[in-house]
């Protein structure tokens, strides 16, 4: 909450960056493990960190959640969800063959780009997905589609070494949480070397990844500091640090207020604060009440969008 400006010893500018913190498609997932959680009792199998942050994943094992990586770690009798990343085809087949109950608490934008995948692959395109290897997202999306239909696209340079004819079928999807600059230049030099490729009904990059990057350029430029919360394997939180430093601002991607080193602030008269998608708001206030250990602070928000989407719960959890 903003208070008049004070007079005196002119504080350290805090701008606090909005829309930041949970999406949700991250609301939806902690709800669907806490309801899990209340509805069949602990404990409760997740299946890989429901969202990339620890904060939120130790305070949900804290009520009894369990987080595994593979269903093998599992055992028979227990609900088993499956994290807001999406999963491949064969994870929900595999528990349905053990006669398990399970949950998907897959973001329902990922959802829509397995649904895509699987439409190209059955028109017979092969796709290009634009993402970063290794990735969660990337893993289960590839495992919508037969193997040998998709190829991974991370840079340009991989657009140049493509094989295909410029004439073949293909398709592009990408990642939900890319950076949106970035993504546009590998979109652009795809279209170039292949004019006929196929491209998504609507841009893949979901509105939360789309309009936090927004929020960290209005406040950034403004900025010697940004500060974004986020844990090291979130991909939007990652994003967000790049994208503060291609505004003019040193970034530092931290996930509590413990992180702050007292150096980064000798000389920033502003600064900024994001959180990826993943990142609850009690950390931002962590990390304010931190900082103000250290310098006097005046806060102000900056809106840049207003963000109302819902999603609805499986209906497993639906009275």
């Amino acid at each position: 909450m903003n208070a008049p400006f004070p007079t005196g010893n002119k504080p350290m500018r805090l701008l606090i960056a909005a829309p930041r913190g949970f999406c949700a498609g991250v609301d939806r997932a902690i709800e669907i493990v806490e309801r899990a959680l209340e509805r069949f009792g602990a404990p409760v199998y997740v299946r890989h960190e429901i969202v990339h942050n620890r904060y939120v994943v130790d305070g949900l094992k804290a009520k009894g959640a369990i987080f595994v990586e593979e269903l093998t770690d599992v055992p028979d009798g227990v609900p088993v969800i499956f994290s807001a990343h999406g999963v491949p085809r064969s994870v929900p087949a595999e528990a349905t063959a053990r006669g398990l109950q399970w949950l998907d608490a897959t973001c329902p934008l990922v959802s829509k780009v397995h649904r895509q995948a699987e439409r190209e692959a059955a028109a017979g395109r092969h796709i290009l997905f634009i993402g970063h290897r290794g990735h969660p997202e990337v893993i289960g999306t590839f495992g919508q589609v037969p193997e040998g239909t998709m190829t991974l696209i991370e840079t340009i340079e991989d657009v140049a070494n493509l094989q295909f004819a410029s004439d073949a079928p293909l398709a592009y999807l990408t990642q939900t949480t890319l950076s949106v600059d970035d993504t546009a230049e590998i979109i652009a030099a795809l279209q170039r070397r292949f004019p006929a490729i196929a491209a998504p009904k609507a841009e893949d990059i979901c509105y939360a990844t789309s309009n936090r990057q927004a929020a960290v350029k209005a406040i950034a430029t403004q900025c010697q500091l940004v500060l974004v919360i986020g844990a090291p394997n979130s991909s939007n939180s990652q994003r967000l640090v790049e994208v503060a430093e291609r505004s003019g601002a040193q970034a530092h991607l931290i996930q509590r207020g413990t992180d702050i080193d007292p150096a980064w602030l000798e000389g920033v008269d502003t600064l900024g604060i994001t959180a990826g998608a993943s990142a609850p708001e009690d950390l931002v206030r962590e990390v304010v009440a931190k900082l103000g250990e250290f310098r006097s602070i005046y806060e102000e928000q900056i809106l840049t969008a207003e963000e109302n989407i819902t999603f609805k719960l499986p209906r497993q959890l639906v009275d």
